[in-house]
Formats: C-alpha cells, sequence, structure tokens
C-alpha cells in the first residue's frame, strides 16, 4: 500500500498534525491525513476545486454501473464544473508520498488515512498536467454544468463515492 498527500504547495518539509474541521471528527486530536493510491485521482485537482468522485465498489449493483458509467473499462469517475477547467489546465500539485507505520485507516470507502504524529514525506513528485495525470489512473474526467444534481443522484446510489469542496460548487 502507498499513502499520498496532494498539495498546491511545493516546499513542505514535515507535516504538522492538524485539528480536524469536520464537526465528526475529535477537535482534540491533530492529524496528518493522507489518502491510498486508488482514490488518489480525486485529488488530482486544484484543492478547492469542487468535484464529485465515484468509483465501483463491492456493493455497487449493475443498475448503477449502467447509469454511472460510459464505458466498462473504466471504474473512476471524477466530475467538476466548467468553470474550472482552466484551473485544472493551469495548476500544478505536487504528490508526497509518507510512509505507512504511523497511518491508521479512518475511511475505507473515500480511502482517508491519518496519523496522530509529524510526517516527512518520503518523495516529491511535481504534476504540471493533471489532465494526463489522471488518464494514467484510467479515470473518466467528466466537466459539467454544475455538481449538485448529479451529487444527490450518487449519494442515492450504491457506488462508493467522495464528495470534495462542494461548498465551491455552483448553485
Amino acid at each position: 500500500m502507498r499513502l499520498f498527500h496532494i498539495s498546491e504547495e511545493d516546499n513542505i518539509k514535515i507535516f504538522i498534525p492538524r485539528i480536524p474541521l469536520r464537526d465528526d471528527m475529535d477537535k482534540n486530536v491533530g492529524l496528518v491525513w493522507a489518502v491510498d493510491e486508488k482514490r488518489l485521482p480525486n485529488f488530482l485537482l486544484p484543492r478547492d476545486c469542487p468535484r464529485v468522485c465515484y468509483h465501483i465498489g463491492e456493493h455497487t449493483n449493475e443498475n448503477d454501473k449502467a447509469e454511472f458509467f460510459t464505458s466498462s473499462s473504466t471504474s473512476h469517475v471524477v466530475l467538476v464544473e466548467h468553470g474550472w477547467v482552466e484551473r485544472i489546465l493551469n495548476t500544478t500539485l505536487y504528490r508526497y508520498e509518507f510512509l505507512t507505520d504511523d497511518f491508521k485507516l479512518q475511511d475505507s470507502v473515500a480511502g482517508y488515512w491519518v496519523a496522530k504524529t509529524e510526517q516527512r514525506p518520503v518523495e516529491k513528485v511535481e504534476i504540471t498536467n493533471l489532465l494526463s495525470e489522471l488518464a494514467k489512473y484510467n479515470v473518466e474526467l467528466r466537466i459539467v454544468d454544475e455538481l449538485l444534481t448529479i451529487a444527490q443522484r450518487v449519494k442515492s446510489s450504491t457506488l462508493n463515492w467522495s464528495l470534495c469542496r462542494m461548498r465551491n460548487a455552483t448553485i
């Protein structure tokens, strides 16, 4: 297993645990967040870019596969709004990789892992072409007018999904 952190910052030498902003998490324990390689494509976009991400899980039924996928060779889709295309084309990201020893699984569907201790990356890779990077993972990227409608449909499906930065979505 490999664990990563994606950032627009190019000079992170050490990741210091931060108190989570989420209300469902303990506000007394700082965490370093990482994502596993399977869900890494969900983060190969500018940080504040709203997106609906989904992939086939063990409980995904055939009806949802037929409704939400346009190709039988793709099992992962990321949707973004038209207004973000220019930023996607012009953003450089940095993929930091961690040793996995201190990390514990926080969310198996989202692929989130957390550590309570400072983490030093063992590798940093610059990503200048986000579309090309997404293609390496066989991700279908869809550009849409708005995300809220599809987000509701995905949440009601049997797919494994993640909604990121939806507060920035067009209403």
